[in-house]
């Protein structure tokens, strides 16, 4: 067995039938040119696009460009690009068939790649029959991405509106109340302001108990007050500081939420593109000098294979 790999006997084969070796070569070199031509190949053109991911926020331990090629790559996209390119019509799949959302995905996968770049842009390639339509799939994929992502920045901050709006008619209903209450307090206790009124009627009290009052009708009032503020006065002074907080968180929430709105109705892109898709004037499959290559070295190998055996059965 020694003998049959053996380098003398290689060349000496190789030399006798040199001829048999230049036909067989020929004509692989002839086949295989003739079955990837496009009568038997369809030619596919590439498109390219590069984009920066910009104005996304924080959604996990991602950096901004996996973010990108998650949303690019999600199942949503991939069902606009079907519907806007009528790719089942392209690809050749009924809709009809029970594994039409297999076939569609995998031959979409095949047709359309994306990759971070070193420079940390995402990079999208598309193969097409039709060069036009290679470069519009990757501008309508970063088309669907921008438009993605504005829905998902809408609902997310049109729920945040929704809380926020919640809470705003909570400490409104919160805050008539108070108000309400304090107008009736105030109008019979006659307890305005606990802080300011507390030194002020103490002290008209205790001039009254102890000077007595050219009026009784004054002591009587002035007492009345003093009762008021000694039974209700902490109630009260809770009630207005509550009232004042209300006013504050109200403000505060007012302007959360017209932020929120801001955010949910603007129009933003989401993907700055550094290099935009051209239209290919030349296809970038199938490459026809791989093809003859490798056929006509594994048809030269099969034939040396062949003619040593039949060599080595000779002697």
């Amino acid at each position: 067995m020694n003998d049959f790999f053996d380098n003398q006997r290689l060349l000496e084969v190789i030399w006798k039938h040199r001829f048999h070796f230049v036909i067989v070569g020929i004509i692989a070199v002839i086949l295989s040119a003739f079955f990837s031509s496009p009568m038997f190949i369809t030619p596919k053109y590439k498109s390219t696009t590069k984009a920066y991911p910009t104005n996304l926020g924080v959604m996990s331990e991602e950096s901004y460009t996996e973010q990108m090629l998650e949303i690019i790559n999600s199942t949503d996209i991939k069902l606009k690009m079907f519907d806007a390119f009528e790719l089942d019509k392209v690809y050749k799949i009924s809709k009809d068939d029970p594994k039409y959302l297999t076939y569609m995905l995998a031959i979409y996968d095949k047709h359309v790649s994306t990759r971070k770049t070193d420079f940390e842009t995402v990079q999208i390639t598309i193969l097409d029959k039709k060069p036009e339509r290679a470069a519009l799939m990757c501008d309508s994929l970063i088309h669907f991405y921008n438009q993605k992502v504005q829905e998902m920045h809408s609902e997310k901050n049109w729920e945040l509106a929704k809380v926020i709006k919640d809470n705003i008619a909570r400490q409104t209903t919160e805050q008539d109340s108070l108000r309400h209450l304090l107008v009736n307090f105030r109008d019979t206790s006659r307890l305005y302001d606990v802080v300011l009124q507390t030194p002020e009627v103490t002290r008209g009290y205790m001039r009254s108990m102890v000077e007595g009052s050219s009026s009784m009708q004054n002591e009587k009032e002035i007492k009345r007050i003093y009762n008021n503020l000694l039974e209700n006065g902490a109630d009260v002074h809770i009630m207005e500081r509550r009232f004042e907080s209300l006013v504050v968180s109200l403000n505060e929430l007012k302007v959360e939420y017209d932020k929120a709105i801001s955010e949910a109705e603007k129009r933003i892109t989401y993907a700055m593109v550094v290099e935009k898709p051209l239209v290919a004037d030349d296809k970038s499959y199938p490459v026809r000098w791989v093809i003859v290559a490798f056929t006509l070295i594994s048809s030269l190998f099969l034939a040396l294979l062949v003619l040593l055996i039949l060599d080595y059965k000779k002697k």
